[in-house]
């Protein structure tokens, strides 16, 4: 069955099934789920959609922008609307603490990075004040493009004291791993994590639409004399994570365990 004879309005459309834009929604969620609309295919124009429906161009560019928001359709730039390739979503712990490489290893996925900044450089003030730097200390900083399976996950910055990584050149797959050699391995971290909305350039790098969800974590991590000794700041792709904490009922003393 074409898309065309699929979305024919005959048996789906209906006045007494809820909102127009969303039954729409609905019928052409359904057809990406049955492969009629295949991963990366296009959407038909919004005019041809509303004739075949007969519904308003309204109507219908509220259905795709639903899409859009939750993520089954991308919209590129002049060329229209597609349908989005399915990501695996990733569970990631936040009890234990582990770098990108080793979580995606124990999945079975390979990681590459794309670097986008490497070197040595004059602190921010946050990375001054983070870091305990004193004046005219330098930072070694390292911004990349974390992938992994071929697809990108992630958007990494890390700035470390020079004595802690004195070249940064030299971290070429997982920095933890070249940390742990010269004994200057985190062993503790805090972490904070907010929902943002992806401007422009974050969503071209992740190869998402402009406005997806995404996920900004803070990372502050320890050595074990709890001297600082890394900032990471992060950008995940709202779509591919899941961060799964454990919590324990914490018994104080003399407190009843009756509710």
């Amino acid at each position: 069955m074409d898309i065309a004879e699929f979305l024919r309005p005959e048996g789906w459309l209906s006045r007494s099934a809820g909102p127009r834009y969303v039954q729409l929604r609905r019928r052409l969620e359904a057809g990406i789920e049955d492969g009629i609309l295949a991963p990366n295919s296009s959407l038909p124009p919004e005019r041809e959609i509303a004739e075949i429906t007969d519904l308003s161009r309204v109507t219908v560019r509220k259905a795709i922008q639903e899409l859009v928001r939750e993520g089954t359709v991308e919209q590129r730039q002049g060329s229209g609307s597609f349908v989005r390739e399915p990501v695996t979503r990733v569970e990631q712990s936040l009890s234990h603490l582990t770098s990108f490489t080793e979580d995606m290893q124990r999945r079975g996925l390979e990681t590459t990075s794309k670097w986008l900044e490497r070197g040595i450089f004059m602190p921010s003030p946050d990375e001054v004040l983070a870091l305990g730097l004193s004046a005219g200390d330098q930072v070694s900083r390292i911004y990349r493009l974390r992938e992994a399976g071929g697809r990108p996950m992630a958007l990494e910055r890390a700035a470390l004291p020079l004595d802690i990584l004195p070249n940064p050149t030299a971290v070429t797959t997982s920095l933890y791993d070249l940390l742990e050699q010269s004994g200057m391995r985190p062993v503790r971290a805090v972490q904070k994590i907010s929902a943002i909305n992806l401007e422009t350039e974050e969503a071209d790098l992740l190869n998402v639409a402009e406005g997806t969800a995404g996920l900004r974590i803070q990372r502050t991590s320890y050595l074990q004399s709890g001297r600082v000794a890394e900032l990471t700041r992060s950008i995940y792709r709202g779509d591919a994570y899941d961060f799964v904490a454990e919590l324990r009922l914490s018994h104080l003393k003399g407190s009843s365990d009756e509710f």
